[in-house]
């Protein structure tokens, strides 16, 4: 048995199509299905079920994808924990962001991580804030930056990078035309929202409390940047960060409410008890950029 014949199967299982799973482990389709064959006769139990709609475990296939899975995370801390003795990390991590590189200073991160720490491969993935620590508690993300203004949260270490000043950008043509001067007029200007899983709405919710009132929920975007080319395009006012909001004025595109501020932090996040070597390595490097 061969550790690349479990990759294999697991990337079947996966994909339950031969030719997904061949490129997925960057192989030959006739590869791939002559190591399946291999390891069903060493280990003497069929793992797949085959027809014209794909590749379909069998219950003895189900147990032992589970042990599969086990085998190949003892081979790759093994190789970690010889990585180490050697004086080198290694390992895969996957980080939950914010749309922003920019703001995050990922660039400056992904260069240190490249010069110093060769061997550890990140995979960056987008989501909403909140998003992010779900995904954390699930597993799925290894660490994550957030905008965040909270407390710690349970079992993950929050770690607040960056205090971010938030603004309301107005358009353009409500600017020009009658500039609201009282918060009532402010808000009864239409708005631009953001789900409840974004940094951003905790503080577009007080901002309407503080006036007896719900946010709408008309008109909504994902992510900053959506949010600020609505404004731009005259659909709504909306919050955003400060300094994202700056950028548009000086872009003509929109101003800035002058009579309300808020914050909210730009935070890392991981989990309480993380020992990886390599989440270590990437966290220090993040704590260096950002002391800078």
């Amino acid at each position: 048995m061969e550790l690349y014949q479990l990759k294999s199967f697991l990337a079947v299982v996966a994909e339950r199509n031969l030719t997904r799973a061949a490129e997925k482990v960057f192989t030959s389709v006739p590869a791939v299905s002559a190591q399946i064959k291999a390891l069903e006769e060493e280990l003497g139990v069929q793992l797949f079920e085959r027809s014209s709609r794909g590749m379909t475990l069998t219950a003895a296939g189900e147990k032992l994808a589970e042990e599969a899975r086990r085998t190949l995370d003892a081979a790759q801390r093994l190789r970690q924990a010889a990585a180490q003795i050697r004086g080198e990390v290694q390992g895969r991590l996957r980080m939950g962001t914010v749309t922003d590189p920019l703001a995050l200073r990922l660039g400056e991160v992904l260069v240190k991580l490249a010069e110093r720490h060769p061997g550890i491969g990140l995979q960056l993935m987008q989501r909403l804030s909140l998003h992010s620590v779900q995904a954390l508690r699930r597993g799925e993300v290894d660490c994550a930056y957030v905008l965040y203004d909270g407390e710690a949260a349970d079992g993950l270490v929050v770690e607040r990078l960056r205090r971010m000043e938030l603004a309301v950008a107005v358009p353009r043509r409500f600017a020009d035309r009658e500039w609201p001067v009282s918060r009532e007029a402010l808000l009864s200007l239409p708005w631009i929202g953001t789900p409840p899983d974004c940094g951003l709405r905790p503080a577009a919710e007080r901002l309407f409390q503080s006036a007896g009132q719900e946010p709408p929920h008309s008109l909504m975007a994902e992510t900053e940047a959506a949010v600020r080319g609505m404004v731009a395009s005259g659909l709504g006012a909306a919050v955003l960060r400060k300094d994202q909001a700056q950028a548009a004025v000086e872009a003509g595109e929109l101003r800035i409410w002058p009579h309300w501020q808020d914050e909210t932090w730009l935070c890392w996040l991981q989990q309480e008890q993380a020992e990886d070597h390599a989440l270590h390595a990437l966290h220090e490097l993040v704590r260096e950029v950002w002391q800078d």
